[in-house]
């Protein structure tokens, strides 16, 4: 079940890249929709960032007038910000201002259906709030701004004191939940059967792929993160009885937060014997190497290194054979 409050919200996307980064802006789009926001404008800018605004001081008067014209209600940078960066760009611009790692966070919430998800997105977003609990108030006592409404009334430790409380009392109950997934773990080891992980960036197919082989209904959708919580389902392979899990999607510059909060959920893979890593090749060339090198360097961040890895080509009813042909051979020179 989704929920959210930000259906229908106008929103303008930024995203600031270095000068010879390929454009990311179309994704940021996706991100933004599926938190439900209308997408009603966009900036992108090619440059190294400013300590300010993180663009440059002349495009962030641009977005400001462009969020006069456009009556947009929120701006979404497709980067992480600093603390001080969202204040002064939401000073500048007069709305409340989120980054990468929010607006996943947004996605979330809306997405998550069992309690280890909620738990986990919950420590995610406190954990952010920690981080940055002493210096979001010191900068609400300078003038309150939208996204920094309330925090003017707290003292700076006491707040500080108050979100690590709640950080500690989330991590107590993970562990709780962690030691049951880690007792259903060893149960299914002592079966002996061989364990299989379905990996891969968000909305590469694997949900689909692993309804295919279990005759399962996960929830399959054409948006990201349809996925927050793992699967595991028994197979017959050539006459051999294997488990396979469906797991977390993964995404380009997933925020180190949320692999920490989601360590519990990641962490089916490391303990794989197989990891079956799903691309979809119907995309160009470039997203796909560049999805290929998030979900390669994600497996290897949760510590997943050492585990066989099986690339599987997904999707590959919407390419000719040539096209077929031409990218299974760049792919693999990897």
């Amino acid at each position: 079940m989704e929920r959210g409050g930000n259906e229908g919200t106008r929103a303008i996307i930024v995203y600031r890249r270095d000068p010879f980064e390929e454009s990311n802006l179309n994704e940021l789009k996706s991100l933004a929709e599926a938190a439900g926001y209308e997408v009603v404008g966009s900036i992108e800018q090619a440059r190294r960032p400013h300590p300010r605004y993180h663009i440059g001081p002349g495009k962030a008067k641009e977005l400001a007038q462009m969020v006069r014209d456009l009556k947009a209600e929120r701006v979404i940078f497709g980067n992480e910000l600093k603390i001080v960066q969202v204040y002064n760009l939401a000073k500048l611009v007069g709305v409340e201002v989120i980054d990468r790692l929010q607006l996943i966070l947004e996605i979330f919430v809306r997405r998550a259906s069992t309690k280890e998800a909620k738990l986990q997105i919950e420590l995610a977003r406190l954990q952010y709030e920690l981080a940055n609990a002493r210096e979001k108030v010191k900068l609400a006592k300078m003038g309150e701004q939208p996204g920094f409404h309330g925090l003017g009334k707290y003292e700076a430790d006491v707040y500080y004191e108050t979100v690590r409380r709640q950080v500690h009392k989330i991590q107590e109950k993970l562990k709780e939940i962690r030691r049951t997934r880690r007792l259903h773990r060893d149960r299914r080891a002592e079966l002996g059967f061989p364990t299989i992980s379905l990996a891969g960036y968000t909305n590469s197919g694997k949900s689909t792929l692993f309804n295919t082989l279990t005759n399962e209904n996960v929830p399959v959708d054409s948006r990201v993160f349809t996925t927050l919580s793992t699967t595991t389902r028994a197979i017959n392979v050539f006459g051999e009885k294997m488990l396979i899990t469906d797991t977390v999607g993964f995404i380009d510059r997933l925020p180190i937060t949320l692999i920490e909060a989601f360590h519990s959920t990641l962490e089916e893979t490391i303990f794989s014997d197989l990891i079956l890593l799903v691309v979809d090749v119907s995309e160009p060339l470039n997203s796909i190497l560049r999805k290929l090198s998030a979900s390669l360097e994600t497996i290897w961040e949760i510590g997943a290194t050492g585990i066989p890895i099986i690339g599987v080509l997904n999707k590959i009813d919407l390419l000719s054979s040539r096209e077929l042909y031409e990218k299974t051979m760049r792919l693999k020179k990897i």
